[in-house]
């Protein structure tokens, strides 16, 4: 028996994602792994936990001069890690 629609297996993977509400985490995990290119590896060698909790970005850092750095460069840092999401996944970040 032949189906009359065939589909790409992306096409039926993106179907999938969107019948389940996945896009929303997808798209935090790899806010979180693009992390490391973003911000480079020097900070993210001082970066010991990062998660994401309702749209806010928690960075734990080793570093106070780091995050001092990093606290004058929040904004920009949050618009280019959305930017490297493809969406507005964060609203906010806060660096410990």
């Amino acid at each position: 028996m032949r189906r009359s629609k065939t589909i790409s297996l992306a096409e039926a993977m993106k179907d999938y994602i969107k019948e389940m509400h996945l896009e929303g985490k997808l798209n935090e995990i790899s806010l979180i792994n693009s992390w490391e290119d973003t911000v480079g590896k020097a900070i993210a060698s001082r970066t010991s936990k990062i998660y994401i909790k309702d749209k806010v970005l928690y960075v734990y850092l080793n570093s106070s001069v780091v995050r001092n750095e990093l606290l004058m460069l929040r904004q920009a840092l949050r618009e280019k890690l959305n930017e490297r999401a493809g969406a507005e996944v964060i609203k906010d970040i806060v660096l410990k």
